[in-house]
């Protein structure tokens, strides 16, 4: 496994027989230049078929991709839909949202064989491009001096809007809210100057503050024309939004800490939001992303996903493809960084990531700067929960 896993296939290669695959191993790799969280991680899962394709994956953890690789070794790898409901459903309880992660990880590398076995980019299985590049903006673009200077230098590199975040304390102080709500106030004022009347900014709340704050804060900004406001609140009890919809008149864009389409499904119906941030591989991957992105195109919701790696990343770009609305993608500094188990990913120019044709996800691996920490070649023998199939096949729940 020290070879690149390309994301092109071989000049001459045959289209492989999806039908006929079965999925032979799933690896579990840690990336040492993961954040060292076990529920948003970019560590590397794997999948190895009988045809000689080899899916990649990112995200999960060791013990939660286990689980879930354990239920589909030897199954079809084509059959993602049916694959993703048995790692949901399987054991009777519905995944949460750190299962979902690792389940997120597998449904990518699900899609990337189905790509490189079909011979063409998953956006094209999706129902074909809608836009030839994806704009960005930047979290973090390294600092030229001032705020001001900053958010002009970050629109001049070509991004489509500077992000900011509510304002930290001093070091050694408390959080105290009312002084921080007008020291954002004053930074947010700073930024638009930098980014200009033709410019666009955004600010994350960070769930730091309490309603009232949150409410004063938006009221403040609003004549700043923020392009969002992101996660206002706590996000445990998504019902507040329909109080603070009521307060506010901000762009709010929420979902980077939400898992499946149930955890919105409230805040989408009631058009609670303006911007969805939920992301890959966090919903449980692209077979569960492009459910929510009908569920927000019928509801005029926009689609300004969370970064969480840069194989998820590539991922988004072929999720968000064939959406007919707005899309906006966060990335960290300059742009995404050289990762090296990552020879080929991300197609990035000038705050844009463009689409390209490589089969699959379209990302080439290099296995050796990553560590091996798990390897499933067998099913669980000891699962007791069985998997009931209606009389077409289909499953439902035990």
């Amino acid at each position: 496994m020290g070879a690149p896993l390309a994301g092109a296939m071989l000049p001459g290669a045959a289209v492989a027989d999806t039908a006929k695959m079965k999925i032979t191993r799933i690896r579990y790799y840690h990336n040492p230049r993961s954040r060292p969280i076990f529920n948003q991680s970019a560590n590397i899962v794997t999948i190895e078929t009988d045809a000689g394709i080899t899916g990649i994956g990112e995200g999960g953890s060791k013990d939660t991709v286990e689980q879930c690789a354990k239920t589909i070794v030897g199954e079809d790898p084509s059959r993602i839909d049916r694959l993703w409901q048995i790692m949901f459903r399987g054991y009777f309880y519905p995944a949460g949202r750190e299962k979902l992660d690792a389940l997120g990880a597998i449904d990518l590398a699900l899609w990337d064989i189905k790509g490189k076995a079909l011979g063409v980019p998953i956006y094209e299985l999706l129902g074909g491009a809608a836009r030839n590049f994806v704009e960005c903006y930047s979290t973090g673009f390294p600092r030229q001096g001032s705020l001001k200077e900053t958010a002009r230098a970050c629109r001049e590199a070509g991004f489509r809007a500077y992000r900011t975040s509510v304002a930290d304390p001093a070091e050694g102080e408390p959080f105290n809210s009312h002084q921080i709500v007008r020291k954002t106030y004053e930074q947010c004022v700073e930024i638009r100057e930098g980014v200009g009347k033709d410019g666009d900014w955004s600010i994350d709340y960070h769930t730091r503050l309490d309603l009232p704050d949150a409410v004063r804060l938006s009221t403040l900004v609003e004549p700043l024309e923020p392009y969002f406001c992101e996660d206002l609140v706590r996000s445990e009890n998504p019902d507040v939004y329909r109080e603070l919809r009521q307060k506010v008149k901000v762009p709010i864009a929420v979902g980077e800490q939400f898992g499946a389409r149930w955890d919105a499904t409230g805040l989408i119906e009631n058009q609670l939001i303006d911007y969805s941030r939920m992301t890959l591989p966090n919903v449980g991957g692209i077979t569960e992303y492009v459910k929510i992105a009908a569920l927000c195109e019928t509801h005029y919701i926009e689609l300004i996903p969370h970064f969480t790696g840069p194989v998820s990343e590539a991922a988004l770009v072929h999720a968000c493809a064939p959406f007919p609305g707005p899309v906006m993608f966060e990335v960290t500094g300059r742009g995404p960084r050289q990762e090296p188990h990552l020879p080929e990913c991300l197609d990035f120019r000038s705050g844009r990531i463009y689409l390209n044709r490589r089969p699959g996800l379209g990302v080439t691996l290099d296995v050796k700067p990553l560590e091996l920490q798990a390897e499933i070649t067998e099913k669980d023998r000891y699962r007791v929960t069985p998997i009931w199939e209606r009389p077409d096949g289909s499953m439902t729940n035990w």
